[in-house]
């Protein structure tokens, strides 16, 4: 018995269960915390690279309009929701193509597709202000294009189902929807974070090849619960590419809605994941070293 209890405590001492917390798992050999970007990065504007993800994003936020209105406007048409994909098909679309799409652009762009989650990212200093900017523009181009091309195709459809357009529905007031939508997107945003921190990429090496997977489910659950409400915007591209196409009045009524809540949602969730959940100093985040 002596034998094995000396046996249990070297086991207890060679192998302890306990793991670094907070800031002090920042000092793992594996990991080192990245230096935060730059406010302003002006040699991004000399590099190929820079003008490469604004053309990705471009590129996927195009796509992902298309395929997501496309399917929209097919439910919308049906007379029987049975005969159509309905409201779980819709949401799987917008995952399905938000899960593909990150996955493709992720290595080029960082698979942002949404100026909310280029703006969370923002705020948590993952990229500049000149690359954020640039991003947001690029994103609500291809979001004008990929709804323009869908018009395009179909304009008789497209007016008459309503083009896609998010809109608060009837028996919701303008504070449930912006309620919905900063709550969507603040389970996306953070979802973002969580799938792409770089700790735990160090850490597990899974991370990186499945990161695309639970943000595309995020969209896909979010979708769920929200399309009753407000069409689910979480994304101010899309909502403002549907918009600009249909351009209707009573699709910008409530277009502020689908700007201020994500906005609202993404910053919750970059405060929320930086100083909470990973217990980031916030005077190494400042954007003025030197006023700190």
């Amino acid at each position: 018995m002596e034998g094995k209890e000396e046996d249990v405590k070297l086991g207890a001492n060679k192998f302890s269960e306990r793991q670094p917390l907070g800031t002090s798992a920042q000092t793992d050999k594996d990991y080192k915390e990245p230096p935060p970007a730059p406010l302003f990065e002006p040699g991004e504007l000399k590099s190929w690279s820079f003008y490469r993800a604004g053309i990705a994003e471009f590129v996927a936020t195009f796509l992902f309009l298309y395929i997501t209105i496309l399917t929209v406007m097919g439910v919308s048409r049906s007379p029987s929701k049975c005969a159509t994909v309905g409201i779980q098909g819709i949401a799987w679309a917008f995952g399905g193509m938000i899960f593909a799409l990150v996955y493709c652009t992720a290595g080029i762009s960082g698979g942002h597709i949404n100026p909310a989650v280029t703006f969370g990212l923002f705020l948590a200093r993952k990229l500049s202000l000149t690359r954020a900017i640039f991003y947001m523009v690029m994103q609500c181009l291809g979001a004008i294009c990929g709804a323009g091309v869908v018009k395009g195709f179909q304009p008789t459809p497209y007016r008459m189902l309503g083009g896609g357009a998010n809109v608060v529905a009837h028996g919701y007031t303008k504070g449930d929807g912006l309620g919905a939508e900063i709550i969507g997107t603040f389970v996306l945003v953070y979802t973002v974070f969580s799938a792409t921190d770089a700790k735990r990429n160090a850490r597990d090496s899974h991370v990186p090849i499945l990161a695309p997977l639970p943000i595309g489910f995020a969209v896909f659950l979010v979708h769920l619960a929200t399309i009753p409400i407000t069409g689910t915007g979480i994304n101010p591209a899309r909502s403002l590419g549907a918009a600009i196409i249909f351009n209707k009045d009573h699709a910008w009524d409530d277009q502020w809605i689908f700007w201020v809540g994500p906005f609202i949602g993404a910053a919750l969730a970059a405060v929320y994941h930086q100083i909470v959940i990973r217990a980031i100093p916030f005077k190494s985040r400042a954007y003025f070293p030197s006023l700190t």
